[in-house]
């Protein structure tokens, strides 16, 4: 499930506490007119380690891009910063991550290795229950991120593990009306719970990425995933090469793709 990319700048975050909700690190920064800021959420007990950026100085309304990343990846990964700077630099919006089951900060201690880390990754999703915690952390990150932000109309990235932990958000939250997921299929540890949320899935636009080469997921189940989702306006683009072998330019669209989809279906 690894997602290498290139790029590395960093984001953002406001500055009030919406009640107890989100709880700040005392990690945060300003560089650009983009600011990022830690913080943990408490879901049922659960500690949920994030980031939230945006610009200095919010506009109320503007989009609110929900940023899951890939397996062995965590909130601070190159690709999710990437998209997180461009959604507020370029659009006035706000982006907010949170680590994956098994992943960054949930971790007591962090994987010295790629071996290690796809470890991590395994234990995390033997649970049956794994696919519901995280969806309810995302629901619950959501909930506090538009408080903070007063953001608008939602949208979602997800490739690899984040269509794994994605999708299920996507069919069960109908804030979220666009989304961006890929490198996926009926293939890995949630495979029955994609094939029983794909149809669930409606929303105003969906971009969905497969890389034609993928040696982990194969082709013929991402294909699969892709004709099993509800949605009407559902695009399919495939790139040839690996895995993590998306294309930067394509990556450096996901931001433009989201708010686009999501200015067009915002009512008014």
């Amino acid at each position: 499930m690894l997602l290498h990319a290139a790029w590395a700048e960093l984001g953002c975050s406001t500055g009030r506490t919406v009640g107890d909700a989100l709880d700040w690190t005392g990690n945060d920064f300003t560089r650009n007119e983009l600011r990022e800021r830690g913080f943990t959420l408490d879901v049922g007990g659960r500690s949920v380690p994030g980031v939230l950026w945006t610009p200095e100085t919010p506009t109320p309304g503007r989009p609110l891009l929900l940023l899951a990343h890939g397996g062995t990846h965590d909130k601070h990964a190159d690709y999710i910063q990437m998209i997180a700077r461009n959604v507020v630099r370029k659009h006035g919006g706000c982006a907010v991550a949170i680590d994956g089951p098994g992943h960054g900060d949930r971790l007591a201690n962090r994987p010295e290795s790629p071996e290690e880390a796809r470890r991590a990754f395994e234990a995390a999703w033997t649970d049956p229950g794994t696919t519901d915690t995280i969806v309810a952390d995302w629901r619950a990150t959501l909930d506090a991120a538009l408080a903070e932000t007063a953001a608008g109309p939602v949208g979602l990235f997800g490739f690899s593990m984040g269509t794994m932990v994605g999708a299920p958000v996507c069919a069960a939250e109908p804030r979220v009306r666009a989304a961006v997921l890929g490198l996926m299929g009926f293939w890995g540890p949630n495979s029955r719970r994609l094939r029983d949320d794909a149809g669930k899935i409606d929303l105003d636009q969906l971009r969905f990425y497969l890389q034609w080469d993928d040696e982990v997921v194969p082709r013929e189940r991402g294909l699969a995933l892709f004709e099993a989702f509800g949605t009407k306006r559902k695009q399919l683009r495939a790139h040839p090469g690996a895995h993590a072998a998306v294309p930067v330019g394509e990556m450096r669209q996901i931001a433009d793709f989201l708010v686009a989809a999501l200015e067009k279906s915002a009512p008014g």
